[in-house]
């Protein structure tokens, strides 16, 4: 099983991919994260003067895509998560399960300003991540089998885990 989750910066990917993973701690599990295959920073637009990690120039989707694959040879589930997940049609059509964590924008702003992993991100730049997301990371209309998990709330699992056996 290859699943999908998606959703803006803070949603909640990585705990639900982390609370996948848990369920089936009895299988060998693989968690991809999309931020792992960027390109070099020579390679990624700037905005402002700044790295644009938030625009899909920024992936190496044929590396992402492929390590997908590598990784359904060795484990029995695997679980690709990123903000851009699914933008890439190649690597969307390799999924068999589809989430989605949706925040609304007050909640992605407020969780943003307290994540200081790489600084403190000025508010034009929290903007304009919540504007790629708009425009990148929002599941395509041609896709209707996706599970939204609300990612203002802790995390239920249980009915993902009955979508994801279906």
């Amino acid at each position: 099983m290859i699943i999908a989750i998606g959703g803006s910066s803070t949603a909640g990917k990585s705990t639900l991919a982390a609370k996948i993973s848990e369920v089936y701690d009895h299988k060998r599990v693989k968690v991809l994260c999309q931020d792992t295959y960027v390109k070099s920073e020579s390679e990624i637009p700037l905005i402002k003067g700044h790295i644009d990690w938030e625009v899909p120039a920024s992936i190496d989707f044929k590396k992402f895509y492929n390590a997908i694959i590598m990784a359904s040879e060795q484990y029995e589930i695997i679980i690709a998560e990123g903000l851009m997940i699914y933008y890439h049609r190649q690597t969307v059509d390799l999924f068999n399960k589809r989430l989605f964590v949706e925040i609304d924008k007050a909640t992605f702003l407020k969780r943003k300003a307290r994540d200081l992993r790489w600084g403190k991100e000025p508010a034009w730049y929290m903007e304009h991540i919540w504007e790629s997301y708009l425009k990148y990371g929002i599941i395509p209309n041609v896709l209707n089998d996706v599970f939204t998990v609300d990612g203002r709330r802790s995390i239920d699992i249980y009915p993902v885990i009955k979508f994801l056996e279906q």
